[in-house]
């Protein structure tokens, strides 16, 4: 058959491993996967030669804030990073936007607000709050891909968090209707206010490793009891990690994720005053850093996800780790920090493309996504792992110029990216996803 596109490449990164290859594309979708000198009839061939051709990047954790806190993001900022940053899926949080998704009305305005102005293919989560167990089935047979809740205050008033009777009625709930619950884990009677000051000592010391590691013996214990799947969120803590790998091993349905922050990032170079790396929780020392590699190579940790968390300026820049937004913008930088990191520790691009695009998609139950296989979705990304670059935060495509990254050199750059088989470029094209449509 003719197809629509051939991209060729002498690295392609499959499942199965790196190999020189010819990818087959028609109608959307990746149709066929041929040596890459074999003849191939198609409208258009592009050969990539010694540039990457990698799946796009599931990230299944992006605060977009639209609507209600559009000047913090928005969907057509947050999916034009994306789409730079090779990422060519992402999941929306339920909060920060105004109204938090927490019912179906809410959902039906967000998406409504997220027509026609998204570069990248996106999907949404819903939220557990105090009060809304009944909305959950409603929430779910809209489409939401599962439920986060917060253990300890979320920092805005409008999506308080689960604990007690609560917590314990909203993951019988999920299970019963067999959904995701997806936790931001940390114990509120082990964090304390962060004092006001330019220190980052003090605010590393308010969220310490115990109140993560307390609020995941929690969840194995709530998992175990109620039969709900539950995923931990941007673990920063490797004391945590003993705790994931033995419920595992019991079989307790528990999955966990870390973030680019915290596996490049470490708490003895953060310079005083320098809010752009607060978030919570924090970042934690150079050993630590080290232990969550190797869960990452031994399977404890199931997946690397941004956690972009924007907010303005005036509210992140502040120079106080006691009153600074925590959050920290990167989903446009995630694919190269992390290769940066990895390609140290002798991994390969099949362990990234294992973390940050096979393994989210998994998580989220997207079945088409996150893999370069005959019948998956045609999302691509061009990476060109030896190309350096240094980060300039204006050429960031997300809202505000605000990174840790800034002048940070790193290797591995995105050079095109891919969706359904189209280039992304000025158009948005993408599509609001319901669970079970890819």
């Amino acid at each position: 058959m003719k197809y629509d596109l051939a991209l060729r490449s002498s690295r392609v990164v499959t499942g199965g491993g790196e190999r020189p290859a010819t990818v087959a594309i028609h109608n959307g979708l990746i149709v066929g996967i041929s040596p890459y000198e074999a003849p191939i009839e198609a409208d258009c061939v592009i050969d990539l030669g010694a540039d990457a051709l990698l799946p796009g990047l599931v990230d299944t954790h992006v605060h977009v804030n639209e609507p209600g806190r559009t000047e913090w993001e928005g969907f057509a900022s947050a999916t034009r990073a994306a789409a730079a940053g090779g990422v060519t899926t992402l999941l929306d949080m339920p909060l920060n936007s105004v109204p938090p998704t927490i019912d179906p009305a809410a959902l039906k305005l967000k998406r409504e607000a997220a027509v026609g102005l998204c570069h990248v293919d996106v999907g949404f989560w819903g939220g557990a709050v105090p009060g809304n167990a009944a909305e959950l089935e409603p929430l779910y047979e809209q489409g939401v891909f599962g439920f986060k809740c917060f253990l300890v205050d979320s920092g805005v008033p409008e999506f308080p968090p689960l604990a007690g009777a609560e917590l314990e009625r909203a993951a019988r709930e999920l299970a019963r209707i067999g959904a995701l619950l997806i936790v931001h884990a940390e114990d509120p009677a082990l964090v304390v206010p962060a004092p006001a000051g330019r220190g980052y000592a003090g605010f590393l010391a308010s969220r310490p490793p115990r109140a993560e590691d307390s609020a995941i013996d929690r969840l194995v214990r709530l998992s175990a009891d109620s039969g709900v799947r539950v995923h931990v969120l941007h673990l920063s803590s490797a004391s945590g990690l003993a705790a994931v790998a033995a419920a595992k091993a019991d079989g307790i349905a528990i999955t966990a994720e870390t973030c680019p922050h915290y596996l490049v990032l470490t708490a003895e170079e953060v310079p005083d005053g320098a809010t752009e790396y607060k978030c919570c929780p924090p970042i934690r020392d150079v050993a630590n850093r080290e232990l969550l590699w190797g869960a990452l190579a031994d399977g404890t940790l199931d997946l690397v996800v941004s956690d972009h968390s924007p907010a303005t300026p005036d509210l992140k820049e502040t120079g106080d780790f006691g009153s600074a937004w925590g959050g920290i913008a990167s989903l446009q930088l995630g694919l190269p920090l992390v290769w940066t990191e990895a390609r140290q520790r002798g991994h390969s691009l099949v362990d990234v493309v294992r973390w940050m695009a096979e393994g989210p998609a998994r998580l989220a139950g997207l079945a088409r996504k996150g893999r370069i296989a005959p019948g998956y979705d045609a999302d691509l990304t061009v990476f060109v792992p030896e190309a350096e670059f240094i980060v300039d935060p204006h050429r960031l495509a997300h809202r505000h110029p605000v990174t840790p990254y800034a002048g940070r050199e790193l290797v591995g750059e995105v050079r095109g990216t891919w969706l359904a088989g189209a280039q992304i470029s000025g158009e948005p094209t993408g599509r609001l996803l319901r669970r079970g449509d890819a």
